[in-house]
C-alpha cells in the first residue's frame, strides 16, 4: 500500500512538472531559438477598416428640417444593430432619436429663439466624449474608450447596474428592461442582438468602420450627417466645422463631445 503510494505521487510530480515546463518547452526551435510569435498573438486587420486619430461626427441641421428626413437615419441604425421597437415609453430603446431644440441645447435656449430653429427634429445620441463620465461610473469596464475616441459597450460585462445611466448627461443609454428579441420581427447577424437586464447605446458603427463602411446614419443621411477624423485638418469634418458655426450639447460640462451641430 505505502509503495503504491510513493510510485503514484512520483508519476504525479513528473506530470506536474512536464505541465509546467511545456509552454517554455514550446516556445523553442530544435536549435534553441525561441519562436518569435509563441506568446504574441497575430492580429489580423481589414486594410480596408477606415481609421481616425479620433473619430468625430458633424449633423448640419440645415438639411435636415422634417420628421420625413429624419426616419429613415434612425431606422437605418435601429435595423442594423437589432433595436426592437418597444411601444412602453419607459423601455424604449434609443440608439438615435429626434428631439426639440429646446430638449437637445437645453442651456442654448430662450424664449426669443426662432419658430423653425425651435421646431426642428433634431437628432441626438451618444457623444463619444473626449472624457466619458459613463467609462468612470463603470464598475466592471463594460463602458470603455478606445485609442481613436469610440466609447464602446461589451454587452457581456455588463451587469446592469445602471450607474453609467446615471453619469451621461446626454440620456444617451437604454436599459433593457424586458427581452429585447422578443420584440424583433427580424434580425441582422452581423451584429449581436442583447438580452434582458445590460444597457446599450450608440457605438459610431465601430463594427462597420472596421469593414471600411461608414456609419449606417451617415449613409442614410443624404449628406447631412457628416463622419470623420477630428485631428485630420484635411477631413471631411473638419472642413465643415472650419467653415461655419457649430455647437454641441452642454458643453460646458466639459465632457468634450464628439457630435456637433451646424445650424
Amino acid at each position: 500500500m505505502e509503495s503504491s503510494k510513493r510510485r503514484f505521487l512520483k508519476v504525479a510530480g513528473l506530470s506536474a512538472a512536464g505541465i509546467a515546463a511545456f509552454p517554455a518547452i514550446k516556445g523553442f526551435t530544435s536549435s534553441g531559438e525561441k519562436h518569435s510569435d509563441a506568446t504574441t498573438p497575430k492580429i489580423y486587420k481589414n486594410p480596408d477598416a477606415l481609421m481616425a486619430k479620433r473619430w468625430a461626427m458633424v449633423i448640419d441641421m440645415r438639411k435636415l428640417e422634417s420628421e420625413e428626413q429624419v426616419e429613415p437615419i434612425i431606422e437605418a441604425c435601429h435595423k442594423i444593430h437589432n433595436v426592437p421597437h418597444i411601444p412602453t415609453k419607459h423601455h424604449e430603446i434609443k440608439w438615435i432619436w429626434a428631439t426639440e431644440y429646446k430638449h437637445a441645447f437645453p442651456s442654448l435656449g430662450h424664449k426669443h429663439i426662432g419658430k423653425k430653429l425651435n421646431h426642428l427634429p433634431f437628432l441626438v445620441l451618444c457623444n463619444h466624449c473626449e472624457d466619458p463620465p459613463c467609462v468612470r461610473a463603470c464598475p466592471t469596464q463594460a463602458t470603455f474608450k478606445r485609442e481613436d475616441g469610440i466609447v464602446l459597450m461589451d454587452f457581456h460585462r455588463c451587469i446592469g447596474c445602471r450607474f453609467c445611466m446615471a453619469a451621461c448627461p446626454y440620456g444617451s443609454r437604454s436599459f433593457n428592461f424586458q427581452d429585447p428579441r422578443t420584440f424583433l420581427k427580424e434580425t441582422d447577424n452581423k451584429f449581436p442582438t442583447r438580452m434582458k437586464g445590460v444597457v446599450e447605446k450608440c457605438n459610431f458603427c465601430a463594427e462597420r468602420l472596421a469593414q471600411g463602411k461608414p456609419p449606417a446614419c451617415v449613409e442614410a443621411s443624404d449628406g447631412a450627417i457628416v463622419f470623420g477624423d477630428l485631428d485630420d485638418s484635411n477631413s471631411d469634418v473638419c472642413k465643415l466645422l472650419e467653415s461655419n458655426h457649430s455647437i454641441r450639447r452642454k458643453e460646458g460640462l466639459g465632457t468634450g463631445p464628439s457630435v456637433f451641430y451646424i445650424l
